[in-house]
């Protein structure tokens, strides 16, 4: 029998999504055993500093790449807004998920059903602060990072107001009923890849066994949303977001530019045919720029 091992990191949000895969690979090939092997990346161990002051993203994959080129790993699973918008060529991206809820949420603490305005609001996004400004400009923003139940629990102790998370990986964590409002991408744009995953191999070997996982519409959004941020070299430490929807052979993009310079922000959204989003997702960061850099 075939066995293959996925690389994962060791939250219980990550393990949830990497048996997503594993069943799906088992339910569709008996003749493969798939193992989960988890471990503890840099981005979960240092949890005083926000992203961008420790090296962004990059942070959440290094330990799993490391464990793929050793071979100690045949795939990793990763949220996809957690990827870096550059990828090995000798690790390429290998399948996309139908993607969950892209919306982000607003939570409350345990039995509470009002903001508490003395307190702040816990994020730790300049993409979600930039936003939150717009829909609550008397409130603070603090930042807070930990895995999800990690943050809850801050929440719950008194430490926030509330909390901004991803519906999708409260939904994975059967949490659903601690999301107290959900802000529709027109209000707060999301993440690019948020609500997708990623599967992650190396490069010249055969990735056949997970056909039944990949999801096209999965895949053209993605292309779409990492293409925008890409050409605006957007990482962790500028507010740059992106979301897609494709409607059958037609894809919606919608994008938030952040002049770092002038602390001027642009929303903007553009749409054409769904396998042409990489050219769509450059074409609305270009505009989008142009538009920032022409106000000064």
């Amino acid at each position: 029998m075939r066995k293959i091992i996925i690389g994962s990191r060791e939250s219980k949000l990550a393990v949830v999504q990497s048996e997503m895969v594993k069943k799906a690979i088992e339910d569709s090939h008996e003749d493969i055993e798939v193992e989960i092997y988890t471990m503890k990346t840099t981005g979960d161990k240092i949890l005083d500093r926000t992203l961008d002051k420790i090296g962004g993203k990059g942070l959440f994959v290094k330990e799993l790449d490391k464990a793929l080129l050793d071979r100690k790993t045949d795939i990793s699973v990763h949220s996809l807004k957690d990827m870096p918008m550059e990828v090995p060529k000798e690790l390429p991206l290998l399948a996309f998920s139908k993607r969950e809820d892209p919306r982000d949420v607003l939570v409350l603490p345990q039995g509470v059903h009002t903001l508490d305005k003395t307190k702040p609001i816990g994020c730790s996004s300049l993409r979600r602060i930039l936003q939150l400004k717009e829909l609550y400009p008397d409130m603070e923003c603090k930042s807070v990072r930990g895995n999800v139940q990690t943050r809850l629990k801050k929440l719950d102790s008194g430490e926030y107001s509330a909390l901004i998370l991803a519906a999708a990986g409260l939904k994975r964590l059967g949490l659903e009923a601690r999301i107290s409002r959900y802000f529709q991408p027109e209000e707060m744009i999301p993440a690019a890849g948020q609500g997708i995953l990623a599967v992650q191999g190396r490069a010249g070997e055969p990735g056949d066994y997970l056909k039944e996982f990949s999801d096209l519409e999965g895949f053209y959004a993605a292309v779409a949303e990492r293409a925008f941020v890409r050409y605006l070299d957007g990482g962790c430490s500028s507010p740059v977001a992106a979301h897609a929807v494709v409607r059958e052979k037609e894809i919606v993009l919608r994008g938030l530019y952040y002049d770092e310079e002038t602390g001027k922000y642009e929303k903007g959204m553009i749409t054409g045919p769904a396998e042409e989003g990489e050219t769509l997702g450059v074409s609305l960061a270009q505009k989008l720029r142009d538009t920032c850099k022409n106000q000064e």
